[in-house]
């Protein structure tokens, strides 16, 4: 389904305020922290000019501008499965077509192949990566994919810890999804008898943040979304709060004031061993 002119959007809120849905103003809020991985993995892909590219969980469009930046003459699709973050996508960027759509029912869908299958930050949101991956390299020229991989930091495992505990373990009334990701050693195996090459690394990212009120803001437009989806709105304000005096002592000021941030991402392009000679 293309999706363009007909979806709403919400409007952003306070840090803890309610909100566990995909909100694109909120993500947007560090926009340019979470471009630049995309920016480095486009920078990567050994594609010259493919005609056809896919962003899969393109979000707002903000990593759907970035391919239309590197190869304008491609004929580029963005796929998300929340309607809001393609509204947004849609009014930034008319000229790119939109679907709403989820990943891993396209990725086994047998549908047409693309020159260029790219995700970032997103493929942490689906399960069984052992097939998946193998299933969108099947319908990729070369598949790029960029996930975070920062589960053991302190701001991500306090969000699961504070989850866990017997404050809190009961108030949830649904099941949380949570990140799935592995080490380069994974996707290396899952991949390497597929494809003709392939190229993983991993990158920590040091961000800059005013203090760690930013690292709550970060996650309420990624890590936190789902576990806030799973609480009654009447709890939500009071767990944020709990959360941000959790990780409060893990990121002390610096001799400026502000606190480092660090977030690890994995980054993997695969080559697809039956990808026209022409391109790259």
């Amino acid at each position: 389904m293309t999706v363009c002119g007909s979806v709403g959007r919400r409007r952003d809120r306070a840090i803890l305020g309610p909100m566990p849905d995909w909100n694109p103003s909120q993500y947007l809020r560090f926009a340019g922290e979470r471009t630049r991985p995309c920016r480095d993995l486009v920078a990567r892909i050994d594609a010259a000019a493919p005609a056809t590219v896919m962003d899969l969980g393109c979000g707002p469009g903000n990593s759907t501008a970035v391919l239309a930046e590197r190869w304008p003459g491609a004929a580029i699709t963005g796929l998300d499965s929340s309607a809001d973050m393609l509204a947004t996508a849609c009014r930034d960027l008319p000229g790119i077509r939109w679907e709403q759509g989820d990943i891993a029912e396209w990725a086994s869908n047998g549908g047409p192949a693309f020159d260029v299958v790219f995700s970032n930050a997103a493929l942490q949101w689906v399960p069984e990566h052992r097939a998946v991956f193998p299933a969108l390299l099947a319908r990729a020229g070369v598949l790029a994919v960029q996930i975070p991989t920062a589960s053991d930091a302190p701001a991500q495992r306090a969000i699961r810890e504070l989850a866990a505990s017997a404050e809190w373990r009961s108030r949830f009334t649904a099941p949380v999804v949570d990140w799935h990701s592995h080490g380069p050693a994974f996707y290396y195996d899952a991949l390497a008898g597929r494809a003709a090459a392939l190229d993983i690394w991993e990158t920590e990212y040091m961000h800059v943040l005013d203090g760690p009120e930013g690292i709550v803001a970060w996650y309420r437009g990624t890590g936190l979304r789902p576990f806030l989806e799973a609480l009654p709105e009447e709890h939500r304000p009071e767990f944020l709060a709990q959360y941000l005096e959790t990780i409060r002592p893990a990121y002390p000021p610096r001799a400026d004031g502000r606190i480092l941030f660090a977030f690890r991402r994995l980054f993997l392009i695969g080559y697809n061993r039956h990808w026209r000679p022409d391109c790259p």
